[in-house]
């Protein structure tokens, strides 16, 4: 069972037992991500994510790193639009020692002025290598149109220009005023000791109660953009606005993404792929945000075939629009998505993941007999209809990234 504990400063601390298992995943969660920054400060959120592993106070660097390994565990970082999570993973016996790393980490970090320049430029190098990656190009092409203007379009590694403006100073004056207890979340899962949960309240109620960064709501608005670049494929998408994180409509967002493009029976992969060979790559997806959301499209294939791609794409998405899905369709999936998401719910970090998350959007635990019964009750009907709602042509988003055509030929098949 999922215990609480809030401390007097706001920190949420979520732990579970799972006795049957030796290991244990401890993530310290923030909502704090790049939406939350300004203009300016774009990439900051993730600049942090690394600088947190470049040595405290007492210990370098390479001393994190050594300390960890030493105690056969595992630790990382990642940070999204809406948040940034410290994670690590351990046997129970050394949760300890693994969580007085992290912690020391998260609230110790130094911040050298020589380290953050020489991490600079690592970070500028990552922004290269996801220009080099055109899949990962597109979809940030795509995001950025769609959210343009509003700071959930900004992308999460920042600009150069960006981080050039950044110090160590900045970063930690940032973090100070972006990491409170209000919007900190720490989630443990697996074998572990009651000292242990005593030890996280008694680190974590040290933080000082402070006013927490308040997101600016963001809309999604029909985009076009097109980007030239020297690949061998030409890498498209298509965008719709989607649902936000935690809609009552979720269960039904999921098996509609299922039928449509999640998985070798879905009909984009029977159409595209299977049916006229046209790709080895199609598949549909839905990004949620705490306040809106996309549903996308995305393939890649030769500039000889892209078109006829696109129509057939547009023909699947008319063809479920209009006639609906079939009851064998809908069973199929909603039993593949259970499974998915409960097998998922096997795995500490998965399941000290889901937790966090949870407490963000829902305050509160959702069950896995909510889960099976939130799938269960979709209908045909409430399937057809999101469908109908969701693919409106009029609203449509289209990225392409590769030797692209000219604006006018897209614009033409996709009856823009």
């Amino acid at each position: 069972m999922i215990e609480k504990i809030t401390l007097p400063n706001g920190v949420r601390i979520l732990y579970e037992q799972v006795p049957s298992v030796r290991s244990c995943a401890l993530g310290v969660w923030v909502e704090s991500g790049s939406r939350h920054e300004p203009e300016e400060l774009g990439g900051i959120s993730h600049y942090i994510e690394h600088m947190l592993f470049k040595g405290t106070h007492t210990r370098t660097a390479a001393e994190l790193a050594s300390g960890f390994d030493a105690l056969g565990g595992q630790v990382n970082a990642f940070t999204t639009k809406e948040h940034t999570c410290f994670y690590c993973r351990t046997l129970g016996e050394y949760l300890p020692e693994a969580a007085e790393l992290l912690c020391d980490m998260y609230f110790n970090s130094a911040f050298d002025e020589q380290a953050t320049d020489l991490e600079r430029s690592v970070i500028i190098e990552e922004i290269g290598m996801y220009e080099d990656t055109p899949d990962d190009l597109v979809n940030e092409q795509l995001f950025s149109a769609v959210y343009d203007g509003y700071k959930l379009g900004r992308p999460i590694l920042g600009t150069k220009e960006s981080l050039e403006g950044i110090n160590g100073e900045t970063l930690r004056r940032y973090r100070a005023d972006n990491y409170t207890p209000g919007n900190t979340v720490v989630a443990l899962c697996g074998n572990y000791s009651q000292k242990d949960i005593d030890s996280l309240c008694m680190v974590f109620s040290k933080m000082e109660k402070k006013p927490f960064p308040v997101i600016e709501k963001s809309i999604y608005q029909p985009a076009f953009t097109l980007k030239t670049k020297d690949t061998e494929q030409n890498h498209l998408m298509l965008g719709f606005e989607g649902l936000k994180t935690g809609s009552e409509e979720r269960y039904v967002m999921q098996v509609l993404n299922g039928i449509l493009g999640s998985g070798m029976s879905s009909r984009l992969f029977q159409t595209v792929r299977e049916k006229n060979g046209l790709c080895y790559t199609v598949y549909s997806f839905c990004t949620a945000y705490i306040d809106t959301g996309v549903c996308g499209i995305y393939t890649a294939l030769s500039k000889e075939t892209e078109l006829k791609a696109i129509e057939l794409i547009l023909s699947v998405l008319r063809d479920i629009k209009e006639n609906g899905v079939t009851q064998q369709e809908l069973q199929r999936n909603i039993t593949q998505l259970k499974s998915n998401v409960l097998m998922g719910l096997e795995n500490n970090s998965a399941r000290m993941t889901t937790m966090a998350r949870n407490e963000f959007v829902y305050g509160r635990q959702i069950s896995e007999e909510e889960i099976s019964r939130g799938f269960d009750s979709v209908t045909r009907q409430q399937v057809h209809e999101m469908a109908q709602r969701i693919f409106d042509f009029s609203r449509m988003s289209f990225s392409a990234v590769g030797k692209v055509r000219e604006e006018i030929e897209y614009k033409k098949v996709l009856g823009m």
